[in-house]
């Protein structure tokens, strides 16, 4: 549903030159929920703002919904106006009515009321009066703000503010909605009813949700698949569940931290991820009865993802690598992935991993 194909933004201003995008290829499937994770700075806010063309990148492609938008795009700013130039805009507009996008501080207008708020795409998309009213109060309805029609902003809470946002970016019937770090001016609880609205939303109608954040807890919480940004690349993408099955992942890692250090030399630190029926099984206790051996839990971290209990643990065998070998292997003949924090170590695991 959106493609970016090696996605370049570079900024100047005053002679020098700020490069926020650096050959981002992006791929989000239709229907999932795909959240793009980092620090400030990484080139998120700049990413989701060229999938809709509200930033024009420098080079590279934007495709939704199997539409080019940078090829409607034309010359961008700079071009000279003309015949062609105002058609290519003009099929750049309706391929952006098509795209709704949620923002962080709301951008409500505050001399409107709600209903008034969420009928103003459709006024400048030429809708009348009488549907405008109707399309705007059953979206109102949908995202549980029906009673607060003849509100106005200033009356409401900010969880209520960012759900007539939503409302309003689903006015033009779009397939595609964009989130710019929506829940990040939200209290936990206020974030945890909308980010289930979203999913929600994507589930009853078909929406293909992007959204950037800041928050692993959001990425754990709704998204399918997910993306780690920094310096203007992405450095790790995936689904959730590959993702966390993935050896020596960083985003892994960010998502289930779990911490700990060796307490002494001759320890060997071992990183478990638990899915599925395997989180449920007592593994490190049968592992200790089963070799007669101390293990250390130096951290842990568990959670839900999707619909399936994921976990994570960090713990500590006595003894160096070699002497570790048989226990290790009973680890994942119980279906757990094992890496081994050593790096000569984990070296030697996966190539007995591969025989």
């Amino acid at each position: 549903m959106i493609t970016t194909t090696d996605l370049t933004k570079v900024y100047r201003s005053r002679g020098r030159e700020v490069t926020a995008l650096d050959g981002v290829d992006l791929h989000v499937r239709e229907g999932e929920v795909y959240g793009v994770v980092g620090r400030s700075g990484a080139g998120k806010s700049t990413l989701i703002r060229c999938v809709n063309l509200l930033e024009r990148p420098t080079s590279g492609t934007v495709t939704v919904d199997g539409q080019d938008l940078t090829a409607l795009a034309g010359r961008g700013r700079g071009a000279s106006p003309g015949g062609g130039s105002q058609r290519a805009n003009a099929a750049l507009r309706r391929a952006r009515s098509h795209i709704g996008m949620v923002f962080q501080h709301f951008n409500l207008l505050s001399s409107r009321t709600v209903q008034a708020n969420v009928e103003l795409p459709l006024e400048i998309l030429g809708i009348s009066g009488r549907l405008r009213s109707r399309k705007a109060l059953d979206l109102l309805d949908l995202v549980g703000l029906a009673d607060k029609a003849g509100a106005y902003p200033a009356q409401l809470s900010g969880g209520q503010k960012q759900r007539v946002g939503i409302a309003r970016a689903l006015a033009g019937d779009p397939k595609v909605l964009l989130s710019d770090e929506a829940t990040s001016a939200l209290d936990p609880e206020t974030t945890r009813s909308i980010l289930q609205l979203l999913r929600d939303l994507n589930r009853q109608l078909g929406l293909t949700v992007l959204l950037i954040t800041h928050e692993m807890d959001v990425i754990k919480s709704v998204c399918d698949s997910a993306a780690l940004m920094k310096d203007g690349r992405i450095v790790e993408s995936g689904t959730v569940s590959d993702v966390l099955a993935t050896p020596g992942s960083e985003l892994a890692q960010e998502l289930f931290p779990v911490g700990g250090e060796a307490s002494g030399p001759d320890r060997t630190i071992v990183d478990l991820t638990f899915h599925g029926e395997a989180a449920t099984h007592p593994v490190i206790s049968q592992l200790s009865r089963t070799y007669n051996i101390d293990i250390s839990i130096l951290g842990a971290a568990m959670d839900t993802v999707a619909g399936r209990q994921i976990g994570r643990m960090r713990i500590e065998l006595p003894g160096r690598f070699e002497e570790n070998v048989v226990p290790i292997g009973f680890l994942r003949e119980q279906g757990l992935q094992v890496d081994v924090a050593d790096a000569a170590a984990a070296v030697e695991l996966a190539e007995e991993g591969a025989k």
